[in-house]
């Protein structure tokens, strides 16, 4: 049996969780069609995505279809869970965009198909309610906004148009070797190749094109061959709670098979740490093999993005990290540590709302405002913690304007706090990067790895407060005084050099700003240019078209939400807006700080004198 692991994707209220459910219903996984506005799908199984009707975590359901198992990920639609989509990205063998027929392309849905061309997954789209009042075609809009070469499936088939995509096939072509079977053969490799994209028709909730869409999955999206071959590689994409609260693991093997009772390396990074597997669950069974996606229990360190029986990169993130942040304080005082408990268990589930500690204030990180009713519902019913959210503020950056040096050396005879020496020097770099300009062999390799890890950790905290990038980092200077250096002399002394290196150099506070498309009616653009200057936002040179206005620029991250708010009495209710993150630039005016968590190097006398007392 082949397997085939496909991403169901579209912006919020298209209609993926409804064709998730058609699917299912469809294939007799289910005996009974649930609803999106009843609550009570297969997928949205937490109680404020029944209430809501919306999917906040991607969701894992499989139905056989001949000689094929689909796995279906259902992931959520709005922009501030974009990182539930990100982690399905990883592993899937295809995917299917949504678009609403009423609705058309929205903003959304350009920045998940924009994703999936880069990294190259196999795309389907499926023109959803087509039912509904007010639908229409999109194929137009589809080839303009998504897919240049998006076609209709019915025409997908034509040697014109897939002699258009590849050279070789319009040489067979032009020879008259081609036949319909040459044709569907030729279809698949352009659709693997992300070289075509066809567009289906129809209706989750009537079942209209849902068979057409079955059939155009298993015979177009590449799928894997079963099997236990090769050592095991698998990706831990999302994380669970059973209900006895342990963790639950989902899991798609690449290569190799896993079974319970199983001892296996897992790997976080370049750090290898054991587990043994409890328990799994796969569809057929309780043996995974590769291709499949399985829960698997008893890993109980295992977070998302670790590998499974072999190392290897997860890659770099395919969307920005959140640049926004919020304070989060119980109601009851006396509940702030099993806030903190709770909210790192929820971090678990979600890594990116990294959950820190800021003096006796606790915060997380937010790609937006709806993320704050999930985190505050599943505080409460899942921890018995109610909770208020401070007013949401921007996650700025720090980057080095100059060169600095400093040195801490130790010297025995005067007993100093610390029998380390320390020399680093910091310049302007890209991203992060820590070099040595001293012999290796210098320092026990425990001692570099202290002042590297140190290096990494006080950078998350600059002058002003905000995390340190686009930085080379470079130790100059060591000396160890034998036999009483230990690695916690390194890691007391490094944040004191750094930060006095730091302040030599001189930081500059940047913002995160976002990159838009807007399209607006000619008669609005005064209004909106003006409402762009007061937010800050640096437009380009408007297109104008026939009835409407294209314009394309810059605005700062902070003020995103803001002007979304006015663009509906701005656009006449005829604005279409698009934006994600771009870059960072500096900011203007008197640099924005953020307080401190933990010692402050910043401040000698105090940072020695806590370090003195521990």
């Amino acid at each position: 049996m082949k397997t085939l692991n496909i991403g169901i994707l579209a912006h919020v209220d298209a209609g993926k969780t409804s064709l998730t459910e058609r699917l299912l219903f469809e294939a007799g996984a289910i005996d009974h069609l649930g609803s999106v506005d009843r609550g009570d799908t297969q997928t949205d199984s937490l109680e404020l995505e029944r209430r809501r009707g919306i999917t906040i975590r991607s969701a894992v359901v499989s139905f056989v279809t001949g000689e094929t198992r689909i796995t279906l990920i259902d992931t959520p639609g709005h922009s501030d869970f974009i990182a539930e989509v990100e982690r399905a990205l990883r592993v899937l063998d295809g995917a299917v965009l949504v678009v609403s027929a009423v609705d058309g392309v929205q903003a959304q849905t350009r920045v998940l198909m924009r994703t999936l061309r880069r990294l190259g997954i196999p795309t389907l789209v499926f023109v959803n309610k087509t039912d509904r009042m007010g639908a229409r075609d999109q194929l137009e809009d589809i080839r303009a906004k998504l897919a240049p070469r998006a076609v209709a499936v019915a025409e997908a088939t034509s040697p014109e148009f897939l002699a258009d995509g590849d050279d070789l096939f319009l040489e067979s072509y032009v020879d008259g070797s081609v036949d319909e079977a040459a044709c569907r053969a030729e279809l698949a490799r352009q659709v693997a190749r992300g070289l075509a994209h066809p567009v289906l028709t129809g209706s989750a909730i009537t079942g209209a094109g849902v068979a057409d869409l079955v059939t155009a999955m298993t015979e177009l999206l590449p799928a894997t061959e079963r099997t236990g071959a090769g050592p095991l590689r698998a990706t831990v994409f999302k994380i669970d709670r059973g209900r006895a609260g342990e963790k639950i693991a989902y899991a798609r093997l690449h290569s190799g098979s896993l079974a319970p009772r199983q001892r296996i390396p897992c790997y976080r990074g370049e750090t290898e740490f054991a587990g043994r597997v409890s328990a799994v669950e796969v569809a057929g069974g309780d043996v995974a093999l590769a291709g499949d996606v399985a829960r698997v229990r008893g890993l109980r360190e295992v977070r998302i993005g670790d590998r499974l029986g072999s190392p290897g990169a997860a890659g770099d993130g395919v969307f920005a990290p959140p640049s926004l942040e919020t304070v989060v304080r119980p109601v009851r005082p006396e509940q702030a540590a099993a806030l903190f408990t709770a909210l790192t268990r929820l971090s678990e589930e979600d890594p990116l709302i990294d959950v820190r500690r800021h003096g006796h204030d606790i915060s997380v990180r937010l790609y937006g405002e709806v993320q704050k009713e999930v985190i505050r519902s599943m505080l409460a019913d899942g921890a018995g913690i109610d909770v208020t959210f401070e007013r949401t503020r921007t996650l700025y950056v720090e980057k080095p304007v100059g060169r600095g040096e400093a040195l801490e050396e130790l010297d025995p005879e005067q007993r100093l706090y610390f029998f380390a020496t320390v020399g680093l020097r910091v310049e302007p770099g890209q991203g992060v990067s820590f070099g040595l300009s001293v012999e290796l062999g210098s320092l026990p390799l425990a001692f570099h790895k202290a002042i590297e890890e140190t290096v990494h950790a006080t950078l998350e905290q600059g002058l002003y407060g905000w995390e340190v990038l686009d930085v080379a980092v470079t130790l100059t200077h060591t000396a160890f005084f034998s036999p009483l250096s230990a690695a916690g002399d390194f890691r007391k002394m490094t944040p004191l050099v750094l930060m006095a290196a730091l302040q030599e150099a001189g930081t500059r506070v940047h913002e995160p700003v976002h990159r838009f498309e807007l399209e607006i009616p000619a008669s609005a653009v005064s209004a909106v240019l003006l409402k762009l200057a007061d937010l800050r936002g640096i437009p380009g040179e408007p297109v104008v078209g026939p009835a409407s206005c294209t314009l394309h620029g810059t605005i700062p991250a902070a003020h995103v939400h803001e002007f979304e708010q006015a663009l509906p009495a701005l656009g006449q209710g005829e604005a279409v807006f698009f934006s994600e993150f771009d870059d960072y630039r500096p900011y203007p005016g008197p640099p924005p700080t953020r307080p401190r968590t933990g010692d402050n190097p910043l401040d000698r006398k105090e940072y020695l004198a806590q370090v003195a007392r521990r």
